[in-house]
């Protein structure tokens, strides 16, 4: 057969119709029934899905089925923001205990990944918003596939580093590994996004914060420039002191003059040494998120309770949303496992789209809500998630 009949071949059997005539070959005479527990790609089994309508919480929606397909529904640029937890390509199976049957199979041959995750951020791609980011998780060791599907699509992508666990006292032979990478997503420089704070550790309050004024106990912030850069150019006197680094200010005059009116300024008893700006332990909500987030533990170091293989603790979910949604957003999580975004989303008085393709995932998903349940194929979810979205634009 021809490279373009073999796509058409695949195409008709629901099979990915990417890749070379030999991968394309491999493929149709595998078949779509190769893995049990997780479908990867749709089919006309996949075809047919439940949605779960939440009835206390309405602007959270779960579909069954997979993800290539339910993503049909959703309006293109109506998502502020994505949370993709995909497979991993592990090699290995996933249940939530020993004696458990819930869970999911991680295993791949030849380029099957891939395309696999090519396929999904293609049709996630549509549906984000200009604004508005994309957060892809995976495993430190497994990143570089993902990493290189998204640099191709996305302008902008930069890896947020979450330290998942403390240690790891097991491991004899090798490093632990305690690090998942969150890729951060956006089609622009400039998407939505809002400032949160990391928890203050202790030996940060224990050293920092050791000034005192009649306001209360202060931490000294820097005003001045490093010397690599060149920031604001002026003097500054204070109590008859003239001060004026060569590599200039962090912020122009006039928000200087405010912090003196306010007695917000440290001088320096030094000739020297540099002007700061005091920042109040009472007026301190934490340090500004950086790229390393250590101070979310995974649920197995917590007291949260694990409702599935992979799921993933609710404040790591609560600091994606709060960094890149507003209250009425809509939020998608293709791959949502035991629900997790949507609870959070819920919580946070946003609205979201989950979808799986593991039958496992209904009563957990259910769990974690009030609900009323309502069979569908495709087609009539579709058309009523169609209808819905034409209500929503008039």
């Amino acid at each position: 057969m021809k490279l373009t009949e073999l796509r058409e071949a695949c195409k008709a059997a629901g099979l990915d119709a990417r890749g070379t005539k030999a991968v394309l070959e491999e493929r149709l005479k595998k078949g779509p029934e190769r893995n049990t527990l997780m479908t990867h790609v749709p089919t006309a089994a996949t075809a047919a899905a439940e949605e779960i309508v939440l009835s206390t919480t309405p602007d959270v929606r779960f579909r069954l089925g997979h993800c290539l397909n339910s993503l049909k529904i959703v309006p293109d640029e109506s998502v502020r923001a994505i949370y993709l937890d995909p497979p991993f390509d592990s090699d290995r199976d996933y249940t939530l205990s020993v004696d458990s049957t819930v869970g999911f199979k991680d295993k791949w041959t030849g380029d099957e990944y891939e395309l696999f995750i090519a396929s999904t951020i293609d049709a996630c791609f549509p549906k984000l918003a200009k604004n508005g980011t994309l957060f892809f998780h995976i495993s430190a060791d497994r990143m570089w596939i993902p990493e290189k599907i998204l640099r191709a699509k996305f302008r902008y992508v930069t890896p947020i580093f979450w330290k998942r666990c403390r240690s790891k006292n097991n491991v004899k032979t090798k490093l632990g590994a305690t690090i998942d990478i969150l890729f951060r997503c956006t089609k622009i420089a400039d998407p939505l996004f809002h400032l949160v704070h990391q928890p203050k550790d202790e030996k940060y309050l224990a050293n920092s914060f050791k000034n005192k004024d009649d306001r209360g106990n202060y931490a000294l912030g820097h005003l001045v420039t490093e010397t690599t850069k060149k920031g604001y150019m002026y003097s500054f006197t204070i109590q008859e002191r003239t001060f004026a680094p060569p590599s200039g200010w962090r912020i122009p005059k006039a928000e200087l003059d405010v912090l003196a009116s306010e007695n917000r300024l440290h001088v320096p008893k030094g000739v020297d040494a540099n002007l700061y700006k005091k920042i109040y332990l009472h007026e301190n909500p934490g340090k500004p998120c950086t790229d390393l987030w250590d101070d979310i533990h995974s649920i197995g170091q917590g007291s949260e309770e694990r409702k599935y293989p992979t799921a993933k603790p609710k404040k790591l979910l609560e600091r994606v949303l709060l960094i890149s949604t507003d209250p009425g957003d809509w939020v998608l999580d293709p791959m949502c496992g035991s629900g997790t975004t949507g609870a959070v989303a819920a919580a946070l008085g946003r609205r979201c789209w989950l979808f799986d393709s593991n039958p496992d995932v209904i009563p957990i998903v259910r769990s974690r809500f009030d609900y009323t349940t309502t069979a569908a194929t495709v087609a009539t979810a579709a058309t009523a998630a169609g209808a819905e979205a034409e209500a929503e634009a008039e």
